[in-house]
């Protein structure tokens, strides 16, 4: 790990602790040329599956695109930048489980509506209305009352 000062290679391990999110490991290392101290995070790299749009054309993952869709969804409401990262690592987590090669973007885009029903109804709404394209309020109403006999709640 190269030294953020000096750019030196060789640095040592001063201090190692499970991170925050229990899904990596926080390292203090100490630079051996010029005795800096820095942080460094290590985690499991997922692989990740190719997302097959709705026309058939394949595109890499790209976290930043989910993130992208969160961020709008979430202008102006109490959803922190941290719980929108978190947000992105357990759809990752779960698309990187199944194991597949290939996921569909509706896909992504139920998780991504899973998870924000459970953390906040407007970003939920907001998310739903723009990813689910609808042209009228009662195609809206449909669809959250499709949502709520999903969750057994109705």
């Amino acid at each position: 790990m190269r030294c953020p000062r000096c750019g030196h290679s060789e640095s040592r391990v001063i201090d190692s602790r499970l991170g925050r999110d229990g899904d990596s490991i926080r390292r203090r290392r100490e630079c051996e040329r010029c005795n800096a101290r820095f942080t460094t995070y290590e985690r499991v790299e997922l692989q990740l599956p190719v997302v097959v749009k709705s026309d058939g054309r394949r595109e890499p993952w790209d976290r930043e695109k989910i993130l992208r869709g969160l961020n709008q969804a979430c202008q102006k409401r109490p959803i922190s930048a941290e719980d929108r990262n978190a947000i992105v690592d357990r759809i990752e987590r779960e698309v990187a489980g199944a194991l597949d090669p290939e996921v569909r973007s509706a896909c992504i885009g139920e998780l991504v509506m899973r998870e924000l029903k459970r953390v906040d109804g407007v970003a939920y709404v907001r998310f739903a209305s723009v990813y689910l394209s609808f042209q009228d309020i009662s195609e809206f109403m449909e669809a959250a009352r499709r949502h709520h006999e999903q969750d057994g709640e109705g």
